[in-house]
């Protein structure tokens, strides 16, 4: 086979077979395939799109391109949770320590950032010391030690979406759905998992813009996920402006650790206890969604998630002492206000804007081989609804480099847009839910 006559067919609208799918993900991990040729291949499917038949080829492919863990030696059941990425969604950092504070291991492979969105090894790397890079016998003893371990791609999981992962971030070829959900569900099938929740973001700052490509790729994964035997449950929820209200890696922690204390703000904590419900009733660990979401108000209320990310962050080398004073996380050098032009309401936020200027910034990269500033970022003063003054600010920009300034401030200005009345409809963080057969609440 020639990588050239593949990229052809696929081009052409032609449908690759398994084993060329196969021939493609073997030889790009091995190095056999030059990065141009791979990203000309990821753009026909972009544009082309794949067969349900092609999409179990590449998942397969790439899930089989490295280890598949087994968890059976470790009690319980096995839970995890991933989203496909949004501005200000930061809410694996709070979920994972509440189900494992309740009793479920949670085993949790996770990603760097793709285009506008963070990623969840971005932000824990802004904790001084933590290691995402555990090898998988270190991986175990974390597991086993505390209940949840949270960590990069290894050497030996999914190598082939490691690289896959990282090629698309600079290509163009985030946004589609079979990529996607091959990415997803080639790492997350090889945890050795029994269950799985899906955040899918739907709106202005997602992948997906609309609710019915979100729910299209949620039913992809669900379906690619009880074929393999899993527990799947997808929550279509909203990203038409950021989670929460801070944007930036270090920031971003920073927020989830005033979750865990009781505080932050109330949109981040409801969709964090959304989702951890479903775990605990996914893992058999509650009766019920409503029983999940009492327990994880618990879990919470009683500061056990806070104790359970410390023990973490001590397990993975990270410094605890930034856990109890965040001042201790990465601290930008300067802070200067983005001011509303005109007094009304936040009418809408283009949360995508609100993405690419804290990337700007240096939160996160343009080039595979960018260097993450982790203090950078936002800190929202004004919400879609909230009332604002002329010169009062919407937010306020954390930042390092003045050369990179303007240009943040510029998108940030724009993503605002100011009415004379607040808007009429409001849309509701959780949109639905797209279950599985076995997770049916």
């Amino acid at each position: 086979m020639r990588p050239l006559d593949l990229i052809r067919k696929k081009r052409d609208g032609g449908e690759l077979y398994s084993d060329e799918i196969g021939f493609l993900v073997r030889a790009y991990t091995r190095d056999e395939i030059p990065d141009y040729q791979m990203a000309a291949w990821l753009m026909a499917v972009v544009i082309r799109g794949m067969s349900r038949p092609e999409l179990s080829a590449l998942t397969s492919a790439m899930l089989h391109s490295g280890e598949v863990l087994d968890l059976s030696d470790i009690p319980g059941a096995k839970v995890d949770k991933h989203s496909t990425g949004g501005v200000g969604d930061k809410t694996s950092l709070i979920i994972a320590p509440v189900v494992a504070a309740a009793g479920v291991t949670v085993p949790m492979i996770s990603g760097r950032g793709l285009g506008h969105t963070g990623g969840t090894l971005d932000k824990l790397q802004s904790i001084p010391g933590f290691n995402i890079d555990l090898s998988l016998s270190e991986f175990r003893r974390v597991l086993k030690s505390c209940g949840c371990g949270l960590i990069g791609q290894t050497a030996e999981i999914a190598p082939a979406d490691k690289k896959l992962y990282a090629l698309r971030d600079v290509t163009a070829t985030v946004e589609s759905p079979n990529l996607i959900c091959a990415s997803i569900m080639s790492k997350k099938l090889a945890e050795g998992i029994d269950g799985l929740v899906l955040d899918v973001k739907t709106g202005s700052g997602a992948f997906m813009k609309t609710e019915k490509d979100s729910a299209h790729l949620a039913e992809l994964m669900v379906e690619t996920g009880e074929r393999m035997g899993k527990k799947m449950v997808a929550l279509i929820t909203d990203m038409d402006q950021p989670l929460g209200l801070k944007v930036g890696n270090a920031l971003e922690v920073e927020e989830c650790i005033e979750v865990m204390n009781g505080k932050g703000p109330a949109d981040l904590r409801e969709v964090s206890v959304e989702l951890a419900a479903w775990m605990l009733y996914l893992a058999g660990r509650t009766p019920s969604v409503d029983a999940g979401r009492e327990l994880a108000d618990e879990v919470i209320r009683n500061q056990y998630a806070l104790k359970k990310f410390r023990e973490i962050v001590v397990q993975q080398g990270g410094d605890a002492r930034a856990i109890d004073d965040p001042a201790r996380l990465p601290q930008a050098q300067n802070r200067v206000p983005v001011l509303s032009p005109a007094s009304g309401f936040v009418d809408a936020i283009q949360c995508e804007q609100v993405g690419i200027a804290s990337l700007v910034l240096g939160g996160g990269r343009e080039k595979k081989d960018d260097v993450i500033d982790p203090a950078v970022g936002l800190v929202l003063h004004k919400k879609v609804g909230d009332p604002v003054q002329k010169d009062e600010p919407f937010c306020s920009v954390h930042y390092n480099s003045d050369a990179r300034l303007s240009s943040a401030q510029s998108l940030l200005q724009q993503a605002y847009r100011v009415a004379e009345k607040p808007p009429a409809v409001r849309r509701p963080l959780i949109h639905r839910v797209i279950s599985g057969k076995g997770a049916q609440a």
